[in-house]
């Protein structure tokens, strides 16, 4: 491939600071889910728990991302180095982990295996951090992260462009396992929508009177935000992905303006949109957010205690809720969403 012989250009001020106040705001997003997730421990649920992680991984891509694009490398230096192997190790945990959260409702919900989907748990961690740790270890060691000539990347490093094997290493750090998220979360989440769909309707002919209460209109905004994963995960990622294969085919039209600061967006604001979707667009967590802000505005010495009617029956999850039986410590599964 010839694609490391053309001269990189370096980015356009606007470029930079687009993608900066992106990054910017995906740390913002990320940060938020950690502080509610610590802050309120009654909210917390199994599926918000690996939404925790998540975020924390997020957290990180989008620290290296900020960085990288504002140092805009040119050569393979030490921070350069240093800021691929962030970058390459926190963007692939975040590829697993998103597929983990999908992985976890599907068997929880679909298979009804909560024992099982509980045991899977320990395995998300060792796949989530471990495999993306080894890959990342073993591009450093190899030598194979450094300067890419923005090709692949937003001013950012990632895999050395003068790398031999440089198209095995991209897929190997992160292009193969984005692939395999753009064909695994759909069909995931829709099997788990077409599931919750199957059950309201079979519930609704026995019980027509509830089903028109308004105590099903969480499960309909839960049925959204199952399509909305997919969808905004691959409106996100689907630009690096196109950059990458025009930079196969040796297209000028990789460092066009518009495709370099959508893959600069949709690098970075993955913990934005996961704020905007689980923390602010959930009712539960965005009220107590206000609360909390209204109090500090007001300066007021007492705290706020309220309690939704959601919380008292279970706790509450931008994913779904999980109510434990007080007679026992067996957790059934709700398949209806806290209210947003």
């Amino acid at each position: 491939m010839a694609w490391f012989d053309v001269p990189s250009d370096n980015l356009y001020l606007f470029e930079q600071v687009i993608v900066l106040l992106s990054c910017g705001l995906s740390f913002l997003g990320s940060l938020l889910i950690i502080f509610t997730h610590i802050r309120w421990p009654e909210l917390r649920s199994r599926p918000r728990q690996l939404l925790f992680f998540l975020s924390v991984a997020d957290l990180f891509s989008a620290v290296s991302y900020f960085y990288g694009v504002l140092r805009d490398f040119q050569t393979s230096s030490w921070d350069c180095v240093a800021q691929g192997a962030l970058s390459t190790f926190s963007n692939t945990s975040s590829f697993f982990w998103t597929v983990a959260v999908a992985l976890y409702l599907y068997i929880t919900i679909v298979q009804s295996q909560q024992s099982l989907a509980e045991h899977m748990v320990y395995w998300f961690h060792l796949i989530s951090w471990g495999i993306p740790l080894v890959i990342t270890v073993a591009a450093v060691c190899l030598q194979k992260i450094g300067y890419d000539a923005s090709y692949v990347s937003v001013g950012w490093c990632w895999i050395n462009i003068e790398a031999e094997d440089k198209l095995i290493w991209m897929l190997l750090t992160g292009k193969a396992w984005e692939i395999l998220a753009y064909l695994v979360l759909p069909v995931l989440y829709l099997r788990i929508k077409k599931h919750i769909g199957r059950a309201h309707r079979a519930l609704s002919e026995y019980r027509p009177i509830l089903a028109r209460a308004p105590v099903y209109q969480p499960r309909a905004t839960a049925d959204k935000k199952l399509i909305f994963i997919p969808i905004i995960f691959i409106f996100l990622r689907i630009w690096s992905t196109i950059r990458f294969i025009l930079t196969l085919c040796d297209s000028p039209a990789v460092h066009n303006p518009i495709l370099v600061i959508l893959h600069g967006i949709g690098n970075s604001f993955q913990g934005g949109a996961n704020c905007i979707m689980f923390v602010l667009c959930t009712r539960v967590i965005r009220t107590r957010l206000l609360t909390m802000l209204s109090c500090c505005c007001c300066k007021s010495a007492g705290p706020s205690d309220f309690r939704e009617s959601a919380v008292s029956d279970g706790y509450a999850s931008g994913y779904g809720s999980i109510e434990e039986s007080r007679s026992g410590s067996s957790q059934k599964w709700s398949p209806h969403l806290a209210s947003t």
